[in-house]
């Protein structure tokens, strides 16, 4: 049941990327251009999304334990540390050089560009090699 609903999920998801555009990289890129040609449109679907997630998140504020699992996975933590703060500039770094983050990447293998693919393959790559040295440290 936990696989059907993490596919569905993901369904719902990619399609709510490929329909609002986002998984267009000259989107996100016309996004990250605020001197030039600034497209406001990915901070309005980003708002949008708001609206669910806080709904969501008030319903499992309320509830005992989430409906397929036996206790939610919230962070609870609040540290910034180097691995943070280094993750999270490889990753602006690289969506702002491309225009695509790990969702929309995946959501536009459908659309069976090289590419999308090309990002897709470096990405598991990219994860395989910290694997690999997270798993050596």
């Amino acid at each position: 049941m936990k696989a059907l609903a993490a596919l569905a999920c993901g369904l719902l998801f990619g399609a709510g990327l490929i329909i609002s555009d986002m998984a267009n990289p000259a989107r996100v890129l016309a996004f990250l251009d605020i001197f030039g040609a600034w497209d406001p449109s990915l901070a309005l679907v980003m708002a949008a999304g708001l609206v669910p997630s806080t709904l969501a998140y008030r319903w499992h504020l309320r509830r005992q334990a989430p409906v397929l699992e036996d206790r939610a996975q919230v962070p609870s933590g609040g540290r910034i540390d180097a691995p943070l703060v280094i993750g999270a500039a490889l990753f602006g770094i690289g969506w702002g050089l491309v225009g695509l983050c790990p969702g929309p990447a995946v959501a536009a293998l459908v659309s069976g560009r090289w590419p999308f693919v090309v990002f897709v393959l470096a990405m598991l790559g990219g994860m395989a090699l910290f694997r690999l040295f997270h798993a050596r440290r």
